[in-house]
């Protein structure tokens, strides 16, 4: 990074929400994790990657506050996946979200109906 880039107007910790419905016979879930954007870059990651329930955001945040951020992960539960595929099975996803100053939220673009929320930490 070039030491005259500016901070990022979403530049900070944020606390990530991914929530998806039921669909079909693979059962609704919820889980947190945080995400911390660097010059306007997103990265966020639960679990341990590596092991079954880990998942990893990635994405670039433009400056009018839309991203498409790619979702990387492992399954954690069988029967909170699509097809009731094996703990450990690797899948991603796309999300599109909007970012505010404090708030974004997105969603999956294929795939089961998820949704995505963000918010600023302010320590």
């Amino acid at each position: 990074a070039r030491s005259d880039e500016q901070p990022g107007r979403f530049d900070g910790m944020w606390t990530t929400v991914v929530a998806c419905a039921m669909a079909g016979a693979a059962v609704p879930y919820s889980y947190e994790f945080d995400s911390t954007v660097k010059n306007s870059v997103l990265h966020g990651e639960r679990g341990v990657k590596g092991a079954p329930g880990w998942l990893e955001f990635d994405g670039h945040i433009l400056p009018d506050g839309s991203a498409s951020i790619a979702a990387h992960g492992l399954v954690g539960h069988e029967r909170a996946a699509l097809g009731e595929r094996p703990a450990g099975t690797p899948y991603k996803y796309s999300v599109e979200a909007r970012f505010e100053d404090n708030a974004g939220t997105g969603h999956r673009v294929k795939g089961r109906t998820c949704s995505v929320t963000f918010t600023r930490k302010t320590s």
